[in-house]
């Protein structure tokens, strides 16, 4: 599997325990930045991950910015993106069984180094529960094949 990150300087805090994790896991890493605490625009990143999962680059993605959302939001925009915030144990699992997010969206101002390589190893280890949840995600891959055009 390969995974590919980014981050702005809000998120650049916990990108070291997140790459852990994946190092932990065998799990080949497509680091597209940032790298310090210099200000930068988190939807640069976001495009570049969100870039990577949609072409194939990469398998998933993960992007952290200071609260996830803004990264997230920006990634959603790349056709084929489910990305989705999470901020605890709960909702990186959910994403993954019910939503099939192919990208996971942390803050750095909001969880910690700890929580967020856990929500990492959660979101890496729990399926796609498929079933009824297919249908709903097809229902997503409508709604983009309808305005992104």
């Amino acid at each position: 599997m390969k995974i590919a990150i980014g981050c702005d300087h809000g998120g650049v805090a916990i990108k070291p325990a997140v790459i852990e994790v994946l190092k932990s896991k065998n799990i080949e890493i497509v680091d597209k930045g940032c790298f310090d605490e210099s200000s930068v625009d988190y939807p640069d990143y976001a495009l570049s991950v969100a870039q990577a999962v949609a072409t194939g680059e990469a398998d998933k993605g993960i992007i952290l910015c200071g609260t996830g959302i803004g990264i997230s939001i920006a990634a959603n925009k790349v056709k084929g993106i489910r990305a989705a915030v999470c901020h605890d144990l709960f909702t990186a699992e959910m994403c993954a069984r019910h939503n099939d997010a192919n990208i996971l969206s942390m803050g750095g101002r909001i969880v910690s180094s700890e929580l967020a390589a856990d929500m990492t190893r959660v979101w890496l280890d729990t399926p796609f529960d498929g079933g009824r949840h297919t249908a709903r995600v097809g229902k997503i891959t409508d709604i983009e094949n309808k305005y992104f055009k």
